[in-house]
């Protein structure tokens, strides 16, 4: 297929541009800078302009793009994190929605933080949203998106837990505190943690792309979940390490404001729409996902 991906040069976005060549599709990446090769095409979400060329012949897209959630939350930073999913999306849905060949398939990244804190609660694609500001903004992000499905075109959200890989996002900021065993647990520990390896994301973005079943939402999440202090002891015992400084959520939450309060929400999602379209996860189980992301089998 001939694919288009925005968000080419993030953390999952670097890393899907070989699979999908690897698979044989040819790829087109947007870029909010000055395109280097010619694969890449200009787009500027905030006023809505795409080149033309981009979308030309696409038979796929994979939605990527968005500020990343890392950081303090100030006020712009915050309206950084809404405008730059909903108002790309909605640029790029109701682009594709204007297309005389619309692609087949639209993927566009959501989170399962829409859910919100939820304790025990265990969470399928049919629960209900929760209330908090992250929950606000995937709420959104998806309904962005409903230009291109009114328009015929199939529309995956793929809501994604904690990605686990060595290159990046949680598991990379964990590992030298925890190499240097000043590791610990995230306030009390017992909160629930979706997760799930980037091989598996990578897979699943596949398996979106392919399989003409699967449309609406999907959870991205491995099938086991675990609490933060499984994660903290099961990461300590593949590293060989003591795990003994936990971080207090009053701590958590002065150092790092909101964004610390939704670190330790609970959220306990199953990859339901996953398992119904037949995928099969590489990586469902922590303890062996982490041995075989950190080659220490």
């Amino acid at each position: 297929m001939n694919v288009l991906v925005t968000g080419a040069s993030g953390f999952i976005g670097s890393a899907l541009d070989p699979v999908l060549a690897a698979g044989g599709h040819s790829v087109r990446r947007l870029t909010r800078g000055a395109p280097s090769s010619e694969s890449e095409f200009r787009w500027d979400p905030q006023s809505g302009a795409i080149d033309p060329q981009a979308l030309a012949g696409i038979d796929a897209v994979v939605h990527l793009a968005g500020e990343t959630i890392d950081g303090r939350w100030t006020a712009a930073k915050k309206e950084r994190i809404l405008r730059s999913r909903v108002d790309g999306t909605r640029t790029l849905s109701d682009a594709l929605a204007r297309l005389e060949r619309r692609p087949r398939v639209l993927v566009t990244a959501s989170a399962v933080g829409l859910y919100g804190d939820r304790g025990d609660d265990e969470l399928t694609e049919q629960s209900e949203p929760g209330t908090s500001f992250l929950a606000d903004v995937v709420k959104e992000w998806e309904g962005a998106s409903t230009g291109a499905e009114a328009a015929g075109i199939r529309v995956v959200r793929l809501r994604f837990g904690i990605v686990l890989s060595p290159t990046g996002g949680a598991l990379r900021r964990m590992l030298i505190p925890f190499r240097l065993g000043l590791g610990g647990r995230l306030g009390s520990g017992r909160q629930w943690m979706s997760w799930i390896s980037l091989g598996d994301v990578l897979r699943a973005i596949e398996h979106a792309l392919a399989d003409d079943a699967l449309a609406g939402a999907a959870n991205a999440v491995a099938p086991n979940p675990v609490t933060n202090a499984e994660l903290t002891r099961t990461l300590a015992r593949v590293l060989r390490r003591p795990a003994i400084l936990p971080v207090p959520a009053p701590v958590l939450r002065l150092v790092l404001g909101e964004l610390g309060g939704e670190l330790l929400a609970s959220i306990r999602a199953r990859p339901a729409r996953l398992a119904e379209t037949g995928f099969e996860f590489a990586d469902p189980d922590l303890e062996p996902a982490l041995r075989r992301l950190l080659d220490r089998g």
